[in-house]
C-alpha cells in the first residue's frame, strides 16, 4: 500500500526544506514558517522525504495527493501477474489413459500461465521402484517441452514422493 505522510502540525523536524506547488525550492526554514506559507496559499505542508537531511516538505493539496497515491497503488496491483502452482499427482503404476488425462490437465495449466507441480506418490514397497516414478516425470517433461520448461528437476522428498516443477515458456 502507500505510505501516509506527515502533514502540517504533524511535522516534527527543527528545520525543513520547503518546495512550493510548482516544484521550486523556497529554502530551509522552520515548520511553522512553512505552514504559514502554505496557509497563505490555502494549501497543506506535506512531508514528502522524511529521511532526507533536512526533511523535504512540499506545499500542495493533501487530499489530491492522497487520491493520486491510492490511484498509483491500485494501478500497480492491477498490473501484477499472480502465478499459481497447480499440482498433478501420479503413482508409479499409473495406466496410459490416466497419464494422458493428467497430461492434458498439466498442458492446460501451463497454457493458462500457471506453474505445474508433478508429483509421484509411492505407497508401501513401491518406493523400491523409484526409477519408475523418475521415468514418468521425465516423460511428462519431454511431452510438455513445447509449452513448458523444467524449473526444478525430479527429486525425492521426505514424505515418500518425488516432485518436479514445470513453468510455462515465455511467449515471444
Amino acid at each position: 500500500m502507500y505510505k501516509i505522510s506527515r502533514v502540517n502540525r504533524q511535522i516534527r523536524a527543527r528545520e525543513i526544506l520547503v518546495i512550493d506547488e510548482e516544484g521550486t525550492k523556497i529554502g530551509v526554514m522552520s515548520p511553522y514558517e512553512g505552514m504559514k506559507l502554505a496557509q497563505e496559499k490555502q494549501l497543506d505542508l506535506v512531508e514528502v522525504a522524511p529521511n532526507a537531511r533536512p526533511p523535504v516538505c512540499r506545499i500542495m493539496d493533501y487530499g489530491k495527493y492522497m487520491y493520486e497515491q491510492s490511484k498509483r497503488a491500485k494501478s500497480a496491483r492491477k498490473h501484477q501477474k499472480v502465478i499459481k502452482i497447480k499440482e498433478v499427482k501420479f503413482k508409479p503404476d499409473t495406466a496410459e489413459h490416466d497419464y494422458q488425462f493428467k497430461f492434458r490437465h498439466a498442458k492446460k495449466f501451463l497454457e493458462s500461465g500457471d506453474k505445474v507441480k508433478a508429483t509421484v506418490i509411492f505407497k508401501g514397497r513401491e518406493i523400491v521402484h523409484s526409477h519408475l516414478g523418475r521415468q514418468m516425470l521425465e516423460r511428462l517433461a519431454k511431452d510438455l517441452s513445447e509449452i513448458g520448461n523444467v524449473e526444478q528437476m525430479a527429486k525425492m522428498t521426505t514424505n515418500r514422493s518425488m516432485t518436479m516443477i514445470l513453468a510455462p515458456k515465455e511467449s515471444e
